[in-house]
């Protein structure tokens, strides 16, 4: 997403340490890409966790693509904003094109050497274009996103243990919530959702010690 900001911390390294050697030993006898999915609650660290586990394979030599649900939303921020508000049903994965985002992890596992175009949302102009990714070489895709947990074809599923009242702090530092007090309401009812998705988890990520 254009726009975006990432805050990386101790904390966001650490949880890389729990995760890569998994995906390292996926590698191991994997016959192409490897696919990892970094879901959670708005707010917890997913886009730094996933770019901080793109930092960590490229230290061993491999080479990774970076998804984000972010830009798979049918509607673009603000109107999906306005879109929420006027019907507190659409919130959930419904909101997400998560079978295009499943599409593009399976892409990149078949055909890793092919160009792919995906999304791009650009949250300023509060527009959805595109864009073309050069994901030749590419060791491992990785998705991340509220609801990436769900997405089939994934070899590590990786989950945030952060509520969104825990992670208040942090959606504030991305100054991104148009609708404080509404967004709460939209954060309880993803809470219920999400929630249900750690089971599914291979690697579980704890909250920091200050949360």
């Amino acid at each position: 997403m254009i726009g975006d900001t990432l805050v990386i911390t101790d904390y966001h390294r650490a949880a890389v340490e729990q995760v890569a050697p998994l995906v390292m030993k996926k590698l191991e006898t994997a016959e192409g890409p490897v696919a990892v999915t970094v879901a959670g609650e708005s707010g917890s660290g997913k886009s730094e966790i996933a770019a901080c586990l793109s930092e960590r394979l490229a230290e061993t030599g491999r080479r990774s693509v970076i998804l984000c649900q972010d830009d798979y939303f049918r509607l673009p921020p603000r109107s999906n904003h306005e879109r929420r508000k006027t019907d507190l049903e659409w919130v959930g994965p419904g909101e997400v094109r998560l079978d295009l985002l499943a599409a593009h992890v399976a892409a990149l596992k078949d055909t890793p050497d092919a160009p792919l175009s995906k999304p791009l949302v650009d949250f300023a102009a509060n527009a959805i274009g595109a864009e073309e990714i050069d994901a030749s070489g590419c060791d491992v895709v990785i998705a991340e996103g509220t609801y990436t947990t769900l997405l089939a074809g994934i070899d590590v599923r990786v989950f945030i243990d952060r509520t969104y009242h825990q992670t208040r702090k942090n959606r504030a530092k991305r100054n991104r919530d148009p609708d404080p007090e509404f967004l709460e309401r939209v954060l309880a009812i993803e809470h219920e959702v999400i929630s249900a998705h750690r089971d599914r988890a291979d690697v579980v990520i704890p909250p920091p010690e200050e949360d």
